[in-house]
């Protein structure tokens, strides 16, 4: 089986790279938080946890314009997991895509922030999520055709491990590596908890790396929440890419409320009832803990 487990490579990186990573998805997370106050609920937990996944391919792998999001040339974000798109958003904001000042129209009507993600509705949303199962199909047929114009863009797809239970997933899997997508990079947020459940009392998928191995990817897990062993996978996504043509998958281990203790522990966390005076509680954890680790 051709799985890779990185350790933290934090020496290998230069400094100022995930310094620059870590900044971004700390900006994220009190976007996130932001946002979800306008609405006082929402899958808040998944955006937090993610954030570090958001912020790895944002700022530091895309290649995009911020005033010209349909640039031809642009590496192409498609947010499989549509409520996952608070997160997306805050990636958007923090990238100059969309105006910060905008997140606080999330989830209002008239707005171009739906609470779940629409390609029609948002700059940088390349499509609307939602049925779950169905983003690596669409990712596959997007590297594809952008093979097949000559363009050098890359595809990233951002899944849950929810939708590892789709059997469409595993279709598309067989098919990116079978036309040689070395175009093409799959993270998968695996925190173990679905709409119905934990991931494994619903349906088991582990041992997750070695499906992927069978299906001729590319595989790596990291945690999630380490800036360092993303950069590193992302580095070594590229050079397999450049070596072998094949197609990578990052799973990514993450904690839902990434960040802020509170919402770390909470129970039924898939979709966040959050009482209006602990939003303050929130955002102080939050901003505690980001100065603890920098000092």
């Amino acid at each position: 089986m051709e799985t890779t487990t990185l350790s933290t490579r934090s020496g290998e990186l230069a400094p100022e790279r995930r310094h620059r990573v870590e900044e971004f998805a700390y900006r994220m997370r009190h976007d996130v938080l932001n946002m979800g106050e306008v609405q006082g609920q929402g899958y808040v937990g998944q955006a937090l946890g993610a954030a570090d996944m958001f912020a790895t391919v944002y700022a530091d792998q895309l290649e995009y314009r911020p005033e010209d999001p349909d640039w031809d040339g642009r590496d192409r974000f498609l947010l499989s997991t549509g409520h996952y798109a608070i997160g997306h958003y805050a990636a958007l904001a923090e990238a100059g895509i969309v105006p910060v000042e905008e997140l606080e129209t999330y989830g209002s009507d008239d707005s171009r922030l739906p609470m779940s993600g629409m390609s029609t509705y948002t700059p940088g949303m390349e499509i609307s999520g939602g049925s779950l199962g169905h983003g690596l199909t669409i990712a596959v047929g997007t590297a594809l055709g952008l093979r097949h114009q000559g363009s050098s863009a890359r595809v990233f797809n951002f899944m849950s491990d929810g939708e590892l239970d789709e059997g469409s997933t595993w279709e598309a899997a067989m098919g990116a590596h079978h036309h040689g997508l070395g175009n093409l990079t799959v993270m998968v947020d695996i925190n173990a908890l679905q709409a119905d459940g934990k991931t494994e009392t619903v349906l088991r998928t582990e041992p997750v790396p070695d499906k992927w191995a069978a299906c001729g990817w590319f595989v790596q897990r990291v945690d999630g929440n380490d800036v360092g062993q993303l950069l590193a996978a992302f580095d070594a996504a590229a050079r397999e890419a450049e070596n072998q043509g094949r197609p990578s998958v990052v799973l990514c281990d993450t904690r839902i409320g990434r960040g802020v203790p509170l919402l770390e522990t909470r129970e039924k966390a898939h979709f966040m009832r959050i009482d209006e005076n602990e939003w303050q509680t929130c955002r102080e954890q939050l901003t505690a803990g980001h100065e603890g680790a920098t000092k």
